[in-house]
């Protein structure tokens, strides 16, 4: 049994996906316990990107869904992830400039298509937020048979919306996969997380991972071991990381 991860290192894939708050100044970079081996990346901002490569582009291929104000993007355990290529794929009805960042890969000989998004922000905004998971859901239910795909992002969906469009039946929910594990369900929770002062306190699971596994024959299964939260920590300058709770995983391929 291979283990794989979407968000820290050992002998199989681990993967992450976290929204960043868009502030400048070094006092506001995390240290960070975990080494994963993919990262996926919301409301990143220039100088932010440029802090990060400069401490981690050693270990890491950094791939960015744009260049002006704020963007999403993917870092790849070099020594374990191999980039084959990638794309982004603009959301025709963003009023916000939001797109799919997508990225061919190889882990251990298995083909993975990694995506990441920021969905349309804003309850006033569910129409386009269904769009965008439509088309995300397309995307990968469409991928080649042999090719695992694994979709992570600050979606900004509410339960309802999911509901209305509907998973395909080969696509999964990770946290509903790993039976809804209750320190999971709110990624976004103005109770705890004091970054902003919101007057209306609410809690949502905005950030979400989607998984469709491959299909063809003699391909590995991955499966979903594990789930946490991170980021709950406060930084020297008082704030947390970021507004939104990171998501951190960890899958096993069978």
């Amino acid at each position: 049994m291979e283990q794989v991860w979407a968000v820290e290192e050992s002998p199989g894939i681990k993967t992450t996906s976290c929204t960043t708050d868009r502030k400048e100044g070094g006092d506001n970079a995390p240290a960070s316990k975990h080494s994963p081996d993919v990262v996926l990346l919301q409301e990143l901002i220039q100088p932010y990107t440029r802090f990060m490569k400069k401490r981690l582009a050693d270990d890491y291929t950094f791939i960015e869904g744009g260049k002006e104000g704020y963007f999403v993007g993917m870092m790849l355990k070099k020594s374990r992830i191999t980039l084959l290529d990638s794309e982004m794929v603009e959301f025709p009805s963003s009023r916000q400039g939001r797109n799919l960042l997508v990225a061919q890969v190889v882990f251990r000989g298995q083909k993975l298509c990694l995506m990441t998004s920021h969905f349309e922000s804003c309850k006033a905004n569910a129409e386009n937020r269904k769009l965008q998971l439509r088309l995300v859901m397309k995307r990968m239910t469409k991928a080649p048979d042999d090719v695992t795909v694994l979709f992570g992002g600050d979606t900004n969906l509410r339960d309802a919306e999911v509901v209305d469009v509907g998973l395909p039946g080969c696509v999964c929910d990770v946290w509903e996969q790993l039976g809804e594990p209750e320190q999971c369900r709110y990624t976004w929770d103005t109770f705890a997380n004091t970054n902003l002062d919101h007057r209306h306190k609410s809690r949502f699971r905005f950030d979400r991972l989607y998984l469709r596994r491959a299909a063809g024959d003699g391909v590995p299964w991955l499966q979903p071991d594990s789930m946490a939260l991170i980021g709950l920590e406060k930084l020297r300058c008082g704030l947390y990381t970021s507004d939104h709770w990171g998501v951190y995983c960890t899958f096993s391929a069978l």
